[in-house]
């Protein structure tokens, strides 16, 4: 006889259980969380499959790219904002602790002085391109980032990757749909 004869639930079941009453076995695989994935793979001992060599050379070669953060944050409208990622805006603001980005046209700068002066000059007031959705202050703008608002969607994409980790297009962009209130 073992001690697991003795007990009403053996320790496997108990855990067992206990991730069948999480939120991560109860929800879809494709509706899971990035973290919920993750506390599903260590509850399971789940492993990854392994990545090819060119595949695992490219993804390090990343990791080793943004692993720091460049820019600490950002000046956007009236908000002072903390940046969470790396993201790869060129020449001297890749430097810079801190930018300034219109909220309307999104052109980055690197100096407030110049950022004031762009304020009093900017002739946009919201995004380029189609207005294709309002309800009370929300509105949702449809933008071609192909012909007509290409450097507008490409700073877009250059100011979304400072908050997403695994964003890699910022120069090909092609239509984007943007929520603005």
């Amino acid at each position: 006889m073992s001690v697991e004869d003795f007990c009403e639930d053996p320790p496997q079941a108990q855990a067992a259980e206990a991730v069948e009453d999480s939120p991560t076995a109860a929800a879809p695989q494709h509706l899971r969380t990035r973290n919920m994935k993750r506390k599903f793979s260590e509850a399971n001992h789940v492993q990854e499959a392994p990545l090819d060599p060119v595949a695992a050379e490219l993804e390090r070669e990343r990791e080793e790219a943004t692993k720091v953060k460049n820019i600490n944050s950002i000046v956007f409208g009236k908000y002072d904002i903390d940046t969470w990622y790396f993201s790869p805006y060129p020449g001297k603001c890749a430097t810079a602790e801190k930018i300034f980005v219109c909220e309307f046209c999104l052109k980055y700068m690197r100096k407030q002085k110049t950022y004031v002066r762009h304020q009093q000059h900017c002739i946009w007031r919201h995004p380029p391109g189609a207005e294709i959705y309002r309800c009370d202050n929300l509105s949702v703008f449809e933008v071609d980032g192909k012909s007509t608002s290409k450097i507008y969607c490409q700073n877009l994409c250059l100011l979304a990757k400072l908050f997403l980790d695994h964003k890699t297009l910022y120069f090909g962009t092609v239509i984007i749909v943007l929520v603005s209130r």
